[in-house]
């Protein structure tokens, strides 16, 4: 069975373990196979690429991925990392709430 994560793709979250402890970004990228997120502006990597057919070559600096173990959502009402509940609303489908405040977070 697939695993459901709470945290997706541009959902604001707060790095809570790791070198990049206490930075806030967006996310860009979920990676469920693997358990990773790639987050804008953190974790950032210098990768070496060779000249291609159309690209240039040098020393290109990009974000790396980050587990999910070590980021914490950021509720959009209450501006707080926080756990997040799950509900199911009127029409069968299931909705992500903040814990703290009880807001919804998918509109």
């Amino acid at each position: 069975m697939k695993q459901k994560f709470s945290i997706k793709k541009d959902d604001k979250v707060l790095v809570i373990a790791g070198r990049e402890k206490g930075k806030v970004g967006k996310v860009l990228k979920v990676i469920p196979d693997k358990a990773r997120a790639v987050v804008e502006k953190v974790n950032m990597i210098k990768r070496h690429t060779r000249a291609g057919q159309n690209a240039q070559g040098g020393i290109v600096e990009r974000e790396a991925a980050l587990n999910l173990s070590n980021l914490a959502l950021l509720c959009p009402k209450c501006n707080q990392p926080v756990r997040v509940g799950r509900k199911k609303l009127e029409n069968g489908q299931s909705a992500r709430f903040c814990s703290k405040c009880g807001e919804f977070m998918d509109n």
